[in-house]
């Protein structure tokens, strides 16, 4: 039987867990970047002003989803590692995606290969290419209209 996965909205409570899945994962996966310098404190300063949904599983944060909503632009998404390949990334996307009216974009790391892998099969569409402190990304687009009904 498959845990049960409850998405919702970011509660006071979830920070420190919260904290821990952005550090953790982020040491994890970015192994192009100077990972030692990641902190516990980026969460709260990288998130600020965001709208953040949170995925439980079995009543345990295990992921969260970061989205800045006037520009319809989703900032972070993690999963942590024993809880991938689970649905949970796409019932986040999912979730904030009902949120949201018209194009939805967010940057992938073209070091991120197994990510960007993960935007296509759901849909999402390159429309630029860009390079930033962190390295090359691709822009990609999300058309909400595209949303199975």
């Amino acid at each position: 039987m498959s845990p049960s996965i409850t998405i919702r909205r970011q509660l006071p409570e979830d920070l420190p867990a919260l904290r821990i899945i952005y550090l953790q994962t982020r040491q994890e996966t970015f192994t192009w970047l100077n990972t030692s310098k990641f902190q516990l404190s980026d969460f709260d300063r990288d998130t600020e002003g965001e709208v953040i949904w949170v995925a439980l599983q079995d009543g345990k944060a295990v992921g969260f989803l970061g989205c800045w909503e006037p520009e319809n632009f989703i900032h972070h998404l993690y999963v942590l590692r024993k809880a991938r390949k689970e649905g949970i990334g796409k019932a986040l996307l999912s979730t904030c995606l009902k949120s949201l009216i018209g194009p939805v974009q967010l940057k992938c790391s073209k070091e991120n290969h197994h990510a960007f892998q993960f935007y296509q099969h759901l849909g999402w569409q390159v429309i630029g290419e860009n390079t930033n402190e962190e390295g090359a990304y691709y822009l990609m687009e999300f058309r909400t209209s595209n949303l199975l009904k």
